[in-house]
């Protein structure tokens, strides 16, 4: 029987395998070209995403493939990783996904601690190479766009570190069938294989088994490094940094956890009326304006740091969002809850439910603050709760139900309010668009531009929320 043929090995490798520097400056020359350029009669191309970067192993840095625990480079301590981008209308480049690690085995990931971790022993120094993703391409024809070396941050280490922790800690509780990407900050246990495929045993649980799932860094973590890369206008770029306006310090986060941190912020206010707060915290409400609760839960979560705390490194690397509830003297909250516009032609393309937008949102954590009508009409609210909080995986699943309503109606051209679900339908979420011009147009992917419509929390589900939260604090 013939065996198929070894991959190409130089007798002397055009970079030093011991230094990172070396390989780094080396993957420059894969940028804006494909591995066709580099292919060698008789290699057998690999399917797939993870297919293309054994290709890169193989077919550019000579690596031989294997299923060794240790990082790809392992003399220079460096793991390879290929990921995807896509392009919008605007022809910018987007994150695609999120970056997958390393495979979540239950029943080992429990005997590790962080440090001797697969993931923190491969991942800690990585070389990113982003690729243009281009549906039914041949691997060899995709093109590289932007080399990155990039080591974990210590801050970041710690965040990524605690995020580790809590995922164990779920496992060994029995719950890994429970496991959410809301659950964590930066580093996330995302799903991998489609839904009804084979389920894991896992160690204390005999009952239920679990979905795959992988260690990850999230979508809004890896946006961030993009972000640098293109503000950088080099297409390699190492020593990625964080932006400007940090909430919390490395400092601070080597005592406490960042949820520690931002609660022991509110903790004070907390039964305080919002006008103190506001006059205590040098914030001028006196013309009443729309958003004076937005500014009071700022100038709090900030600490006199950024002015809006969603906009923030760390809200911005986990993907976290900050926002005000209000709810009335009878208990009634008043308002839906509102987010981004719908991309019409992001939702039409995408093919995963998992790797869609509305995914990425309502999987993310929500930072909750929550103000009181102590009296009826009064307007005198106070600062009654804050806290994080993620969707259930019942409502993620009716989430997606949501999800192809919105895809299928998109794709049928019905873009208009008769289609949408209405927050009168009961159905936690709904469509709508928020206060703007009639004439401004959101692009769609029969080019003929439709109103903007926006994805809404029904305000019924907002109460549901603070309800399951106020029977939590009641039996503290």
């Amino acid at each position: 029987m013939e065996s198929k043929p070894k991959i190409f090995i130089p007798e002397k490798l055009p970079y030093d395998k011991a230094s990172a520097s070396s390989i780094f400056d080396y993957s420059k020359g894969l940028l804006e070209k494909t591995l066709r350029e580099f292919v060698w009669e008789g290699y057998e191309p690999k399917k797939g995403k993870g297919g293309l970067g054994q290709m890169v192993e193989n077919i550019y840095f000579f690596l031989e493939t294997n299923s060794n625990p240790s990082s790809d480079f392992s003399e220079a301590g460096m793991e390879l990783k290929c990921t995807p981008l896509k392009k919008n209308k605007q022809d910018d480049y987007l994150i695609k996904e999120r970056l997958v690690c390393n495979m979540i085995n239950y029943c080992d990931v429990v005997k590790e601690d962080f440090e001797h971790s697969h993931f923190y022993l491969k991942c800690q120094l990585m070389l990113l190479l982003f690729y243009l993703h281009q549906s039914g391409c041949d691997n060899l024809d995709l093109k590289f766009i932007f080399s990155v070396l990039w080591k974990l941050p210590q801050k970041d280490l710690l965040i990524i570190r605690h995020d580790y922790d809590i995922i164990i800690e779920k496992i060994k509780q029995g719950k890994a069938h429970e496991l959410s990407e809301g659950d964590t900050m930066y580093l996330g246990a995302c799903r991998k294989g489609q839904k009804g495929e084979s389920l894991m045993k896992q160690p204390f649980n005999a009952e239920i088994d679990a979905p795959r799932r992988a260690f990850s860094l999230k979508m809004a973590y890896m946006r961030t490094v993009l972000n640098h890369v293109i503000q950088s206008g080099k297409n390699a770029v190492s020593n990625v940094t964080g932006v400007k306006s940090e909430l919390v310090s490395t400092r601070a986060l080597s005592q406490c956890s960042f949820d520690e941190i931002l609660l022991g912020r509110f903790k004070p206010f907390l039964n305080m009326p919002f006008k103190k707060i506001a006059k205590r915290k040098k914030i001028d409400i006196s013309k009443n304006p729309k958003n004076k609760f937005a500014m009071v839960a700022n100038a709090i979560a900030a600490s006199a740091k950024c002015f809006n705390v969603n906009r923030s490194e760390e809200f911005l690397k986990a993907g976290l969002t900050m926002k005000t509830i209000r709810v009335q003297a009878n208990g009634i909250i008043k308002e839906a809850m509102s987010f981004e516009n719908i991309d019409y032609i992001e939702v039409a393309g995408c093919e995963d439910w998992f790797d869609s937008r509305l995914y990425e949102l309502y999987s993310s954590r929500f930072m909750f603050v929550v103000f009181k009508e102590q009296t009826a009409g009064e307007e005198d609210f106070v600062l009654d709760d804050v806290f994080f909080w993620t969707m259930p995986q019942s409502d993620l699943d009716f989430a997606e139900d949501y999800w192809n309503h919105i895809k299928e109606t998109i794709i049928a051209n019905h873009i208009s309010e008769e289609y949408w679900w209405k927050a009168s339908d009961k159905k936690k979420f709904h469509v709508r668009p928020k206060a703007q011009k009639a004439t401004d147009l959101a692009p769609t992917p029969d080019g003929k531009g439709a109103k903007k419509y926006c994805y809404w929390f029904n305000n019924d589900y907002v109460r549901e929320i603070i309800d399951k939260r106020n029977i939590i604090r009641n039996n503290e």
